[in-house]
């Protein structure tokens, strides 16, 4: 049966009225339980009790095992902008839904002429790799260099911290299938990395980007999220793991998801992610009278682009007759 609007709950907000990502709450986990909908708030219902949370301050929603989710639950989430995505046993194996925060196309347009461009390209790449080596100049270097010097920055990470932690390192193995099979730190690492892609993930969707059109990445659904999250991985997820597998908890998952979710805090990191995508496109940020307009235009030859929503029906015709 159909239900009237009015038994929706609120109407949903105008673009101009959603708070920006950079803003927004970081992520929120849940299992076991039904994501429902009041008003503009989304629901989390267990054997517990009710949880309320407001659908425009969320920018992550992770749905674990055995959870349920209405309609109206996704409906408002989908008006609010936030990145829904399913994981698997323990918060790994993301699947994704996104929906952009802004109606603009101009960052994803930019985005693929860069990614286009076999120098813009490398140029890009080059700046990803930059701001791992800050004080350094790489300009130089080229691809498999700067794959090189990466590996061995990121080999050092990992000894540093079990240095620091006391907690046993051998090399990164995990099997998607099998969460549990890994050592304790493995565990750790898969689920730091999977919230970190989760935040990669809302970022990107929500600034209205391709997560698919890597600049290192290539291939995958998912290149450009890989690209944005590895930034951050040996000052955020990298260490927590470390720090988590170290504290011996009793659920190594959720104790390295509630750790991340302080880290993110503690760092800005959403603001860091909005501000990061934009430099690297070479993207300045958008005035806060335009950046969410709804703005269609039609694609022009010889002037790059006309308003749409007019007739041009007695511009002069050049050509044959119809």
């Amino acid at each position: 049966m159909k239900r009237p609007h009015s038994s929706l709950g609120t109407p949903p907000p105008e673009i101009t009225e959603l708070v920006r990502v950079e803003d927004r709450l970081s992520f929120v986990y849940f299992e076991h339980c039904t994501i429902g909908r009041d008003d503009n708030a989304i629901t989390a219902t267990d054997n517990t009790g009710v949880i309320h949370i407001p659908a425009a301050t969320l920018s992550v929603l992770m749905l674990g095992p055995g959870t349920r989710v209405t309609h109206q639950a996704m409906t408002v989430i989908g008006e609010n902008g936030a990145t829904v995505i399913w994981v698997g046993e323990r918060g790994v194996r993301m699947y994704a839904f996104g929906k952009p925060l802004t109606h603009s196309s101009a960052l994803l347009q930019r985005q693929a002429e860069l990614v286009s461009n076999t120098r813009k390209r490398l140029s890009v790449a080059r700046q990803m790799y930059q701001m791992r080596f800050p004080g350094e100049d790489v300009s130089g270097l080229t691809m498999q260099q700067l794959r090189g010097r990466e590996g061995a920055r990121i080999r050092h990470v990992y000894r540093e911290c079990s240095a620091r932690t006391g907690v046993e390192w051998d090399k990164r193995t995990y099997d998607h299938d099998d969460f549990m099979s890994g050592s304790e730190i493995n565990k750790a690492l898969s689920a730091a990395h999977t919230c970190l892609y989760g935040l990669a993930h809302a970022a990107i969707v929500a600034l209205g980007c391709s997560p698919g059109l890597g600049f290192v990445h290539v291939g995958h659904e998912r290149s450009f999220v890989y690209d944005i999250a590895d930034l951050y991985k040996a000052e955020l997820s990298i260490p927590v793991a470390f720090e988590t597998a170290a504290a011996e908890p009793e659920d190594i998952g959720s104790a390295t998801r509630h750790n991340i979710r302080d880290a993110v805090y503690d760092l800005k990191l959403l603001k860091r992610m909005v501000k990061d995508i934009r430099m690297l496109l070479g993207s300045p940020e958008p005035d806060e009278t335009t950046r969410n307009a709804d703005y269609v235009g039609l694609w022009d030859d010889r002037a790059g682009e006309v308003p749409a929503g007019k007739s041009y029906a007695n511009d002069e015709w050049d050509g044959e007759e119809w």
